[in-house]
């Protein structure tokens, strides 16, 4: 608790009034909420969910793997694009089995767009593992949760408490915001000590046996409303946030160390013969491990984007090749980068009469497809953009 939190708890501070009267948000140690504080923040938060909860696909039932699948994907997703994926991913992997069995490339496939690939590949992993060890069932406890691939403390937390209902927090980016403004936390959110309070917090806030109530009205509330931008005048926490009473909601939570930025200028380049495309599958380490792509790489000092295109071509493949067409710059980014991603229509410079061989020196598999195959075929977000953009030209006789 910071120091003004402290004096703004104390005795002789102006506490919010309800309809019960006023609530004094102190205890004898000044460092936690009074059971007072705790019971009316319970009472108004699920009487506010119990109105306002979004309907989403996934609370239909909470099944354990439908808890499972919603969480992974909206680790770095909005919700809205979230429930669209979900909704699809349910049609062709309903349950674990169906999921466990599937051909790699159907499931990337399926996840592209979402971005972080390995999220997929970990549920797929999940999904085998329990087939082979659990019976196709998600197991409950949090050490056997914590050794799935891909599932840390967060998403073991959602599963026990939104699947199972069981008495533990579930903290995610929402609830953080929540209670840094509930509780004016002044440190960022990452800061080991902020964490470890948002913690204590979580865990004393918890109404016992409604875990799954609560848990979700807090992501609800602070997606919904106490956001980036709080309306605090919508939020049922108002009369009990501390950083309301202060005037300084919009402070809360305290920033973290902006990341800087790091412009990427890169080439790609498509190669037509007889009417296919050329793709190959990235490494399975780097960057969109396992994912497939058009040939390309940085443009190095000195050398011009379509001296890249053929450069980077060449030590891929083997292939010489000669750009015939700029399509243009797409723009792009991921984690800490910003790409420009210059696009080449290239053709082989020998036009064999055949679907050539390359040598990979960069890819484990490569394919000539026609443009409808590529539909088949999970490519990172630039190339995927890339290959949107041809699609919406009024003919691909330009290209072929």
């Amino acid at each position: 608790m910071t120091n003004s939190t402290t004096q703004s708890l104390t005795p002789s501070s102006p506490a919010p009034n309800t309809a019960s009267g006023t609530i004094d948000l102190t205890t004898k140690s000044q460092h936690l909420p009074t059971p007072r504080l705790v019971a009316e923040m319970r009472r108004r938060l699920l009487a506010w969910f119990d109105k306002h909860k979004r309907p989403l696909p996934w609370r239909e039932h909470y099944a354990p793997y439908e808890v499972l699948v919603s969480e992974v994907m909206l680790q770095q997703t909005q919700m809205e694009r979230g429930v669209a994926y979900f909704q699809r991913w349910m049609r062709t992997f309903p349950d674990l089995e169906s999921l466990a069995r599937a051909d790699e490339e159907q499931v990337l496939r399926l996840w592209e767009g979402l971005g972080y690939y390995n999220r997929a590949r970990n549920l797929q992993r999940t999904a085998r593992k329990l087939l082979e060890q659990h019976q196709a069932t998600l197991p409950q406890d949090e050490e056997s949760l914590l050794a799935l691939p891909g599932i840390g403390p967060y998403t073991a937390g959602a599963i026990r408490s939104l699947a199972f209902n069981q008495d533990v927090p579930a903290i995610d980016a929402n609830v953080e915001r929540v209670l840094s403004r509930m509780f004016d936390l002044d440190k960022p959110v990452k800061d080991p000590q902020t964490h470890a309070r948002i913690v204590e917090l979580s865990n004393l806030l918890l109404p016992p046996g409604k875990a799954r109530l609560f848990n979700e009205a807090m992501m609800d509330l602070g997606a919904m409303v106490c956001s980036k931008k709080p309306k605090c005048a919508d939020c049922p926490l108002e009369a009990l946030c501390e950083s309301r009473r202060l005037n300084i909601a919009e402070e809360r939570p305290v920033p973290a160390k902006s990341m800087q930025l790091i412009p990427l200028e890169v080439v790609t380049s498509v190669l037509v013969h007889q009417e296919h495309f050329f793709i190959q599958k990235r490494l399975p380490k780097g960057a969109w491990p396992g994912l497939w792509e058009f040939p390309g790489g940085r443009i190095e000092p000195g050398e011009t984007a379509a001296q890249a295109a053929s450069r980077e071509f060449e030590e891929e493949t083997e292939f010489i090749v000669r750009p015939r067409e700029f399509l243009g710059v797409i723009r792009h980014g991921y984690t800490k980068y910003r790409v420009r991603l210059h696009c080449f229509i290239c053709t082989l410079a020998d036009n064999p009469g055949t679907l050539p061989t390359p040598r990979l020196h960069a890819a484990t598999e490569y394919r000539w497809v026609p443009f409808s195959g590529l539909l088949d075929f999970a490519f990172p977000a630039g190339h995927r953009k890339l290959i949107d953009q041809l699609a919406c030209e009024p003919g691909l006789g330009h290209v072929l």
